[in-house]
């Protein structure tokens, strides 16, 4: 396996890595306002991704500078064609992180109500935006010859994408539901079962039809064939076992068969992607290829000594803080958020 495509393999995985980690988080903030019916709950609740929410968002950055450095055309182009949708991603990602700070910061009720706001919204945002761009990435973009993408971003919305955008909010929404189960206290925990089983099926349903609309919107049978294989099977049986797994409040398992369902959708995107990283509509040829968009042999090289250095140090991190901060947290608790 050469370089580039090693790179591809590493971003692909770090995207996964963002999508099951923040993609709780996003689950949490959109739920938060129907779990907590009173202040102290809602606090509960922020509680559960407060110490751990900051670290997961580095999964994103950590994707974007590894584009930047390993593939700098894909990575224009893609922040060029979809600059307004990403701009408008990094705006609910502040939105959402002053007010999972500031929230705390005044007892007054409207101050926090305005702070709780942002946080739903900024949860909402991120998943709906993501979704359509995987969308794009699978029934390809209007580049031109140079490694433009051109025509704007209504090109970019279809009800194709727009149905990718809303699986991805229910996928992720039930993805946090679980994590709220794992979670919160006793007192809670009710809600948020019950909050799973109704996202969940949506998420199945969306699901489900995102991957036959995608068969008659995108040319993936012209590159995988009718045939599917695995993946699609397997995360699909992965959102219908999650049912399963709930009326039997093993809660762990079944944060573990949504977070596999995630995990193995981003796999999927990359593996009918390969050998490209951007798929042109307006002529087959001016797609960009993995091998045509990424950096000379040396930078490359350089960039994998350090990461063999650097990523095992922060997944052990990573790993701790989470060993720490593992216990249910409860109402009685001092919370700073």
């Amino acid at each position: 396996m050469d370089l580039p495509t090693v790179w591809f393999v590493l971003i692909a995985v770090l995207f996964a890595g963002y999508f099951f980690l923040e993609g709780f988080d996003y689950g949490v903030g959109v739920l938060m306002p129907f779990v907590g019916r009173t202040d102290n709950e809602r606090r509960a609740v922020v509680a559960t991704i407060g110490p751990v929410w900051d670290a997961n968002e580095v999964w994103l950055i950590t994707a974007g500078g590894a584009m930047f450095a390993a593939f700098p055309r894909w990575y224009a182009a893609v922040f060029s064609g979809f600059y307004l949708p990403l701009a408008l991603v990094l705006a609910a990602l502040i939105a959402r992180s002053v007010g999972l700070e500031f929230r705390s910061k005044e007892a007054d009720p409207r101050w926090r109500r305005a702070w709780d706001a942002m946080i739903w919204a900024g949860s909402l945002v991120p998943p709906l935006i993501w979704g359509v761009a995987m969308a794009n990435m699978l029934r390809g973009v209007p580049l031109d010859a140079h490694g433009d993408v051109v025509g704007g971003v209504v090109p970019l919305l279809s009800p194709y994408t727009l149905v990718g955008g809303l699986a991805t909010v229910a996928l992720l929404t039930l993805h946090g539901a679980l994590y709220l189960c794992l979670k919160l206290p006793p007192e809670l925990v009710g809600r948020a079962e019950r909050l799973a089983y109704l996202v969940g099926g949506a998420a199945t349903a969306l699901y489900f039809a995102f991957v036959v609309y995608s068969y008659f919107a995108t040319p993936v049978v012209a590159r995988i064939g009718l045939d599917p294989g695995s993946i699609p099977v397997l995360a699909i049986s992965s959102i219908v076992a999650v049912r399963f797994l709930l009326g039997r409040r093993l809660y762990g398992w079944a944060f573990a068969m949504n977070g596999a369902a995630i995990v193995l959708s981003v796999v999927l995107v990359f593996a009918i992607l390969y050998p490209h990283v951007l798929v042109s509509t307006l002529r087959p040829s001016w797609s960009m290829t993995v091998a045509a968009a990424a950096s000379n042999p040396y930078s490359l090289r350089v960039m994998s000594l350090l990461a063999v250095a650097a990523l095992p140090v922060v997944l052990a991190y990573q790993a701790w803080s989470y060993a720490v901060f593992r216990r249910r947290v409860s109402l009685r608790d001092p919370f700073h958020y």
